[in-house]
């Protein structure tokens, strides 16, 4: 495995981060396809041994489930000092006033909730999940940089969201001398690259570390592009993020695979690795050939022509993913 800055930080993280929303009890939340917390700790563990040391879930996973799964996990199997969590915040996880959002309020009770599922003291990176416009940015940011004086967040990331929105809470946090956020988890991949356009740019010029959710446009770089599985037939929001003219990225990659004679998986999260801005990809890790070939993409270096081919039948698309 290999390590990184996350941004212009000093916190160093495996290049491949381990996505944890597929941890978590089927039923506790929209997504069924989840794996329960048995089948869960032999990959979370798996992970670890392969060297893998940031593990990335949000408050509204299986509605709070994944947060315990992946904590009690992590307290059996690795030491707490060795390990890079990061949660997130912002998503409905109660009903009524104050039960969402980046207020005061939420933020501050969020966090304790979320330290309890996990069993610890501190979450790593904390991330707001979306960006809230019904909540001063000031008031967001001073409630973070909060958290961080309390020790309870040692550093705190945001994801998707408009350029402008993210360039206005690192400009209000530095005005302030509060905290700023060290990364940026966006939406990203061969199918979708409109964060090329701005949000990129601007996170190369303030120095902060890019991971990219749905590297692998779940699952569709992996696969032919009429293969149905368990997920993608229930995946309501997943077939609002991509068009049928990405059929052609979609063979480019079984091509550029095909070439190297290595998995789909391993060429698409390849291209990813080889981004200036990306730090590690948030990779979803369902069974152990997941994770060995986001490993073995780390090693994987493409060519030129290999990454112009990939890059070349790519469509622009509408934005999506920040809501």
């Amino acid at each position: 495995m290999q390590y990184v800055k996350l941004g212009s930080s000093g916190l160093d993280v495996s290049r491949i981060c381990v996505g944890c929303m597929t941890y978590g009890l089927p039923g506790r939340g929209p997504h069924e396809w989840t794996l329960d917390e048995e089948a869960s700790r032999p990959l979370i563990r798996q992970a670890l041994e392969a060297g893998v040391n940031f593990f990335d879930t949000a408050n509204v996973y299986s509605d709070g489930t994944s947060e315990e799964i992946v904590g009690r996990a992590l307290r059996d199997f690795a030491r707490r000092d060795e390990i890079v969590l990061a949660t997130k915040v912002h998503g409905r996880t109660r009903p009524g006033p104050n039960g969402a959002g980046l207020s005061r309020k939420a933020i501050m009770t969020e966090i304790d909730h979320s330290l309890r599922r996990l069993g610890t003291d501190h979450v790593d990176l904390y991330q707001i999940h979306r960006y809230d416009r019904a909540t001063p940015v000031e008031e967001t940011m001073e409630a973070l940089h909060d958290l961080v004086k309390a020790g309870k967040v040692r550093y705190i990331g945001a994801s998707s969201m408009f350029a402008w929105e993210f360039s206005k809470a690192q400009y209000t946090a530095e005005r302030h001398g509060w905290t700023r956020f060290v990364s940026m988890q966006n939406h990203y991949n061969l199918l979708y690259r409109e964060e090329e356009r701005e949000m990129l740019p601007l996170c190369a010029d303030q120095g902060v570390g890019v991971l990219p959710w749905s590297p692998l446009a779940r699952g569709r770089l992996t696969r032919d592009w009429d293969t149905v599985t368990g997920r993608s037939a229930n995946d309501a929001y997943g077939s609002r993020l991509y068009l049928e003219g990405d059929r052609a990225v979609v063979d480019a990659v079984t091509r550029v695979a095909g070439a190297r004679g290595v998995p789909r998986a391993q060429v698409a999260l390849a291209w990813l690795l080889h981004q200036d801005t990306v730090a590690a990809p948030v990779v979803g890790v369902a069974r152990p050939g997941h994770l060995e070939d986001a490993v073995a993409a780390v090693e994987l270096v493409l060519g030129e022509e290999e990454s112009a081919e990939l890059e070349r039948p790519y469509t622009p698309h509408a934005i999506s993913g920040h809501s």
